[in-house]
C-alpha cells in the first residue's frame, strides 16, 4: 500500500500512547495537532472559495490549476494533524509536545535523516493532492 493510500485509509499510525518523540514518525502532540487540523480546515475553504470565484467570473479553464496551492496546503495540514508528524519540524530538526511555540532539538543525525525523510512524503502526498484536485476542476463544466 502507498503512503498516501495508508494515510487516508484511516489505518492508525504507530505512535506510542504516551506521545513521545519518535523519528520519522511522531513530532507533535496534541496542541500541534488541533494547529494543523486548522489549517487544513481554513485552506479547505479557501479552496472551495476559489473555485466558486473561479467558476463565479467563468475564469479561463486553465486557472483552475491555481488550486493546487491552497488544496495543497489542505491536504498537507491534515495529513500531519493525522500523522501527528510536523513536516516544518521535521525540516528544522525539532519536535513539539508542549505547548505551541515551544521545541525541542531531535539529538541525533539517523532522527534528523528519519524526520526529513517522513516531511518530504508529506510534501509530496501534498503536491499530488493539490495536482489531483485542480486537474479535475477543470473537468467542471463552466
Amino acid at each position: 500500500m502507498t503512503f498516501l493510500a495508508a494515510t487516508m485509509s484511516g489505518r492508525p499510525t504507530s505512535v506510542p500512547a504516551d506521545r513521545s518523540y519518535v523519528p520519522g514518525v511522531c513530532n507533535i502532540g496534541p496542541a500541534e495537532i488541533a494547529r494543523r487540523r486548522r489549517s487544513g480546515i481554513t485552506a479547505t475553504v479557501a479552496s472551495l472559495s476559489l473555485l466558486a470565484v473561479l467558476l463565479a467570473l467563468h475564469a479561463p479553464t486553465p486557472l483552475r490549476l491555481l488550486l493546487i496551492v491552497p488544496t495543497a496546503v489542505a491536504a498537507s495540514g491534515f495529513l500531519q494533524a493525522r500523522l501527528r508528524f510536523c513536516a516544518g519540524f521535521g525540516w528544522l530538526g525539532v519536535f513539539n509536545f508542549r505547548d505551541v511555540g515551544t521545541t525541542e532539538s531531535v539529538s541525533t543525525a539517523e532522527a534528523r535523516r528519519r524526520d526529513r525523510l517522513m516531511a518530504t512524503r508529506i510534501a509530496l502526498a501534498s503536491a499530488l493532492v493539490g495536482a489531483i484536485v485542480a486537474g479535475a476542476s477543470i473537468l467542471l463544466p463552466l
